[in-house]
């Protein structure tokens, strides 16, 4: 993914080159990667992922046939070729410098005494390191970690120091280099941060339930413009896989802003026309009033004019979809078979916001899905750790999928069947259209009404009108005009009987 940064480079041809990071969201996130022969940071706890994107910075330069080199103070040769074949990298080209090798460790001629000041034995690691580095002439360095300096060292100023002799050292030198360090320390250690030319932080997170969440921060990056903030991330097999936070601001694309056919003629009258390309609907009401086969009108009708549409079911299955779809005579595993419509099941509980905004993205620039559907808001209001960010999310979202000129039906449950009904979420001014559906009692049935409450875009019917779904799908009826109090959760009937088949 790319976003709309303008790279550092090109304006001064005096300016250091960039490179990438050696992983295509923080690349995106950076606007272009690292700047070349400088020393960054990546910091965060242990089981955060910092090895692991470590190498895939270092094998990024192998990939470009550059010489790259991993000190390490605290893995060993084994534990690394572990980590790479558990992500089916080959670790070749690498070249893996232990400083204290294992078979020394325990040699009584190598042990320090108590008399052995901890300065020499800082200096002597700080000289192999130096020494492998003029040995290798490496143009991509990592060292693993900062912490056994840290504890070599004894006190903050002899490790400042020493830090900073390595970075006066890697100067002089056609060298990048990559700083890791876990936070060991009682405190939060900003000296590193002023020493490096830029910081990367990556998080876990632990939930109350469902798998834990990663996210990361570029807390600073001197001569780069990067976009700030949390962004989500995986770890995988291949490495990190981070989804850059989605602002709609970088993404503009020209679209006509036609009518979308829903494939009911008497619903697109109801609508004034019908549903506009690069806008959203919201559909509200109880469970099982029909919110997602009214959607599924949407998806079918998209695909039997050529259309890509995805459906993002948050909390019913393919099986119970391809149900439904049946019941209303909508043929939707044929259009899914043939990739016309993709449905996609979402565990909130497994998902990050990050990761679905990536996935929304990726469904729009490379499937080029002109209809998106989100059932329900429900469940993924449940995929968010902190609700309260919610609206912002999601405004991003649809404002994202706005420009790109995609229609997006958005599903959202109230609580109650009958009655007054209620949400503990409110989007409603976020919609440029929103579709009331309701339960009414009528001689001892029960039945469905319909109404459009507001349309930006454009006039449409102000009546409420009855809808049924039948084996041939949605059919609307006349306008309930002796029917009053519908929304206020009492509805009556005023007016003559109505027989049943007032629906056709």
């Amino acid at each position: 993914m790319t976003g709309s940064f303008q790279a550092a480079s090109g304006s001064d041809p005096t300016e250091s080159p960039r490179i990438s990071t050696g992983s295509e969201g923080l690349d995106d996130i950076l606007g272009g990667g690292f700047d070349a022969n400088r020393m960054y940071l990546y910091e965060g706890r242990p089981g955060t992922g910092k090895t692991t994107i470590a190498l895939q910075f270092l094998l990024r330069g192998v990939k470009d046939r550059e010489r790259v080199l991993y000190i390490s103070l605290s893995e060993t040769r084994r534990e690394l070729t572990l980590v790479a074949q558990r992500h089916r990298w080959s670790l070749d080209g690498v070249d893996i410098f232990e400083l204290v090798p294992p078979e020394t460790t325990l040699d009584p001629a190598r042990e320090l005494t108590v008399f052995h000041p901890a300065e020499m034995e800082l200096g002597e690691t700080t000289s192999l390191i130096f020494k492998e580095v003029e040995r290798t002439n490496p143009t991509r360095v990592v060292l693993d970690s900062l912490s056994e300096l840290r504890l070599l060292a004894q006190n903050p100023l002899r490790y400042r120091r020493q830090v900073l002799a390595l970075k006066h050292f890697f100067t002089n030198r056609n060298c990048t280099v990559v700083l890791l360090d876990d936070l060991s320390s009682a405190q939060d250690d900003l000296q590193l941060h002023s020493i490096a030319h830029g910081v990367v932080m990556l998080e876990q997170l632990a939930l109350d339930y469902g798998a834990e969440r990663r996210r990361l921060r570029v807390i600073k990056m001197r001569g780069i413009r990067f976009r700030g903030g949390y962004h989500d991330f995986i770890i995988e097999t291949g490495g990190l896989k981070i989804f850059p936070r989605l602002v709609a601001a970088e993404h503009h694309k020209s679209f006509l802003g036609d009518f979308t056919p829903s494939g009911n003629a008497e619903f697109d009258q109801l609508l004034g026309g019908g549903l506009e390309r690069g806008t959203n609907a919201l559909l509200i009401g109880a469970a099982g009033v029909g919110k997602s086969s009214l959607a599924l009108t949407y998806a079918i009708a998209a695909a039997n004019r050529g259309e890509h549409a995805v459906f993002f079911a948050f909390d019913e299955g393919r099986g119970t979809v391809e149900a439904r779809a049946k019941t209303l005579g909508l043929d939707l595993e044929k259009h899914i078979v043939s990739g016309r419509i993709r449905f996609q099941q979402i565990d909130p509980a497994e998902l990050s916001p990050g990761e679905f905004a990536a996935n929304v993205r990726a469904s729009v620039e490379h499937d080029n899905a002109r209809i998106i559907v989100i059932d329900s808001l429900n469940g993924y209001l449940n995929a968010m750790p902190d609700e309260r960010f919610l609206i912002l999310q999601m405004h991003e979202l649809l404002s994202y999928l706005a420009q790109q000129g995609v229609l997006t039906i958005l599903i959202l449950a109230q609580h109650g069947l009958m009655g007054p009904t209620e949400s503990n979420l409110d989007i409603s001014y976020l919609s440029d259209a929103v579709l009331m559906l309701r339960y009414f009692e009528l001689g001892g049935t029960v039945r469905r009404a319909l109404s459009v409450v507001k349309k930006r875009s454009g006039n449409h019917e102000h009546t409420i009108r009855e809808f049924r779904l039948t084996g041939s799908g949605i059919k609307l009826g006349p306008p309930l005009r002796d029917f009053s109090g519908i929304f206020s959760g009492t509805p009556r009937y005023t007016g003559p009987a109505i027989s049943e088949g007032t629906v056709e």
